[in-house]
């Protein structure tokens, strides 16, 4: 095995050949995160007959340049792509792969690349598809947490610093409530001239119609405990090229490190001899054409087609409290804490299924439709879904969040989706249905004045009114469940 570092366009490049005399198909890893941490993974590609090549991006660790996150992306990977089909050791055959923000990286070379750039095949993680994906929800919400913790760590700076914002939220832990929300980097401390063009993106959905137009085979992975599990499950079902695979595990954004609730022994899976496995076919052209895949049952340890999707059924609820009630941004209902404030005016309203009287998988949207009112221009509503165990547990199954303009006072009907479930829920368990107008820190506050919650100074409370009688929860369950399967199977078919 032969490694070394080498300049490509300028950029800081680590090469990993296997041993022998090659040429060899290779694999390219462009990430923002520092190319030597990916080490281990160059060797596993090397020691299977893959030359591994990871390139810190522009501005980035030991690559030159100014770092603008989203924006050089295709350009620098082309110059890659072409440097590395020059070189004697390579056979011409690439796969573009990478995680998070490098899963952008290998995206925008399948789909935004000149044809003589492009790779043969692409490998997707937990893909953050681009920066109006990342700073909202499809509704508008900002994601106000996760987007100021990215930025804290690796915005507008060479380096990283993962600690960034709990330092900062330790030292200072009003923080987040700070307005206007444009204001956020001086209270940190921190100089981020990228900051205000995050929240003026607005081409979302891109990529996703691109990859309509793709003709190279796709490998998607994503976890359902992860910000973009939807935009996930969107490019697969979008993805135009001969073949699509989907591994949907019950995983956070870092997957197999992250567990989420419900997963079991069968749902750890070795990523990379798969990811391994998958290139060589997709590079052989084995693949069986169409859309594939599996995805985890969580609380069931086993697996499901990918394709495996319930019926929707409405399951009726009971109002337990705040028929009426006012989404106060100065105590707004925490995304980081199940608890139901039990005295005090109520700040949400507040449902809840009988206990169910046979088990359920429930997989597929879950969602949640409503005949309500606001007493405010502007208005968020968020849906909280949580499973409550006959042992009295309570665990979060998913969560939604929908930004309303009304007039005052009108009555409006409307849905909110509560994103994808995969999950088997035993008998006896209650479903607990919040309805709240804020999901904070998660998601910013809305002013409720009309204003935009990135620029807005002001917050005024919002008076609510929530029918139960038009409350419908909808959960998509499967009336028998399928023959369990293989995910590699279903991956490598």
């Amino acid at each position: 095995m032969t490694a070394w570092c080498a300049t490509v366009g300028r950029l800081a490049t680590d090469v990993r050949l296997p041993a022998g005399d090659g040429p060899f198909p290779a694999v390219l890893v462009r990430t923002p995160y520092d190319r030597t941490r990916h080490e281990a993974e160059a060797r596993g590609w090397a020691r299977r007959g893959f030359a591994a090549v990871v390139q810190d991006v522009r501005g980035r660790f030991a690559s030159p340049g100014e770092w603008h996150p989203y924006t050089h992306e295709a350009a620098d990977g082309a110059a890659a792509v072409r440097w590395i089909r020059r070189q004697p050791w390579s056979d011409g055959r690439l796969v573009a792969a990478g995680a998070s923000y490098a899963a952008h990286c290998a995206l925008v070379l399948a789909l935004d690349a000149p044809e003589d750039a492009r790779p043969d095949a692409v490998i997707t993680a937990v893909p953050a598809l681009g920066l109006a994906e990342t700073a909202r929800e499809e509704s508008g919400a900002e994601r106000l947490l996760s987007r100021l913790g990215w930025w804290a760590a690796h915005g507008d700076r060479p380096d990283s610093d993962e600690k960034a914002l709990a330092e900062a939220l330790a030292a200072d832990p009003a923080l987040l409530t700070h307005l206007p929300l444009t204001g956020l980097p001086e209270r940190l401390g921190r100089n981020l001239p990228s900051w205000p063009g995050l929240w003026r993106a607005h081409d979302r959905g891109r990529l996703v119609a691109k990859a309509v137009h793709a003709r190279l085979p796709l490998l998607a992975v994503g976890g359902h405990h992860d910000h973009f599990t939807e935009d996930t499950v969107a490019l697969w079902r979008a993805w135009g090229g001969p073949s699509a695979r989907l591994l949907l595990g019950p995983w956070g954004h870092s997957l197999l490190a992250s567990p989420g609730p419900g997963a079991g022994p069968a749902h750890r899976v070795n990523l990379g001899e798969l990811y391994v496995r998958w290139a060589r076919r997709a590079l052989a052209g084995e693949l069986a054409p169409g859309r594939h895949g599996a995805q985890g049952l969580g609380g069931a340890d086993l697996w499901l087609p990918a394709t495996a999707e319930g019926e929707p059924r409405p399951h009726r609820t009971r109002l337990l409290h705040g028929r009426a009630f006012t989404a106060d941004p100065g105590r707004p209902v925490r995304s980081d804490d199940l608890t139901v404030p039990a005295d005090g005016p109520p700040d949400r309203c507040l449902l809840i299924t009988p206990p169910l009287p046979r088990p359920l998988d429930v997989v597929g949207p879950v969602g949640a439709h409503l005949r309500a009112t606001a007493h405010t221009p502007s208005a968020d509503w968020a849906a909280r879904l949580v499973a409550l165990s006959p042992e009295g547990t309570a665990e979060r199954l998913a969560v939604g969040i929908v930004r309303r303009a009304e007039p005052p006072g009108s009555e409006a009907e409307f849905t909110i989706g509560l994103g994808r479930l995969a999950r088997h829920l035993p008998a006896g368990t209650r479903l607990r249905l919040e309805i709240a107008g804020h999901h904070f820190p998660a998601h910013a506050r809305n002013p409720h004045t009309g204003q935009d919650p990135v620029t807005a100074a002001r917050l005024l409370p919002s008076r609510r009114e929530v029918d139960p009688d038009g409350v419908a929860l909808t959960l998509p369950v499967l009336p028998s469940r399928p023959a369990p399967t293989d995910p590699a199977q279903e991956i490598l078919r």
